[in-house]
């Protein structure tokens, strides 16, 4: 029997053997996020990058400072099921081929999100980064074509940024980059549970090959942006990075490439942007060579 709209299908369920549990909508992921006992269950997105990421974070040591859920593999042995899934234990239907129509799991882990508390996600981000340093970059990276994707090369050069004053202001700051770059959590602020007595937990892992500090970056432009931490608190949220003042400035240039890309940046967006763009454009202007 079909489950609710968008759900994952009995077949689905049945391959990462949760077809016995009640299905409850998570909020988060885009309203496309269920939770099933203890698993969750996702689209899986790019199958290839879905499997390594969970064949990445099944083996990933965790630290004092940070975990991640594991993930769930089907009855198959693989991380990614068919939307259209053939019976479990069939190979074929557990997502054999690398659309973006399969389905995913991962161990529930009980906590809450809060994007006021900037520091400590940027803190469980960097303990995060320093795990997965080591880790080369994945070819999958190339081929990406979401909005997130072209955003981020538009923000570091690779392609050009939309037409707009906004972006132009804060392309008049762009400066070369030297810090080696490395895998990165590109949305971390509304990706960290919080669990008293336990390591903040890291989830919904969004690679980019970027500056290490640069998680930390778009987690502090987007805690002042939406969720109402003071505008003045920039600087001080970057102590220690290297090269903050640019990398705020390339975080901020990402989010609004990708409201562009979206076509969601208007009046509104602009006004709600202009004091943090203001703020990290002067903060920028201390790294201009004065000449």
């Amino acid at each position: 029997m079909a489950g609710p709209p968008g759900s994952p299908g009995p077949d689905v369920l049945r391959a990462f053997g949760v077809h016995d549990r009640p299905l409850e909508r998570l909020g988060g992921g885009r309203g496309r996020t269920w939770r099933a006992g203890d698993v969750v269950l996702r689209p899986s997105g790019d199958r290839l990058e879905a499997r390594w990421r969970s064949a990445t974070l099944a083996r990933l040591v965790h630290t004092a400072g940070f975990r991640t859920p594991r993930p769930v593999a089907a009855a198959s042995g693989d991380w990614v099921v068919d939307a259209r899934a053939a019976p479990a234990g069939d190979a074929a239907g557990a997502g054999a081929g690398t659309g973006d129509d399969g389905w995913e799991a991962w161990g529930w882990v009980d906590g809450r999100t809060d994007p006021t508390r900037v520091d400590d996600v940027i803190a469980a981000g960097a303990a995060f980064h320093r795990a997965i340093a080591h880790l080369p970059r994945p070819d999958f990276l190339d081929h990406r074509d979401e909005p997130w994707s072209r955003a981020d090369r538009m923000a570091w050069g690779g392609t050009a940024l939309p037409d707009d004053q906004t972006l132009d202001r804060l392309a008049a700051t762009f400066r070369p980059v030297t810090s080696p770059s490395q895998l990165v959590h590109g949305d971390l602020l509304g990706n960290v549970l919080f669990t008293p007595g336990e390591p903040p937990t890291v989830f919904d892992w969004a690679p980019y090959w970027r500056p290490a500090g640069l998680g930390a970056a778009i987690a502090a432009v987007d805690a002042v942006t939406w969720h109402g931490v003071a505008v003045g608190r920039l600087g001080v949220l970057g102590t220690g990075v290297p090269e903050w003042p640019q990398l705020l400035v390339r975080a901020l240039a990402f989010r609004i490439a990708t409201l562009h890309l979206l076509d969601a940046w208007n009046a509104d967006q602009t006004a709600r942007h202009r004091h943090v763009v203001d703020a990290v454009v002067q903060h920028a202007a201390g790294t201009l060579d004065p000449s």
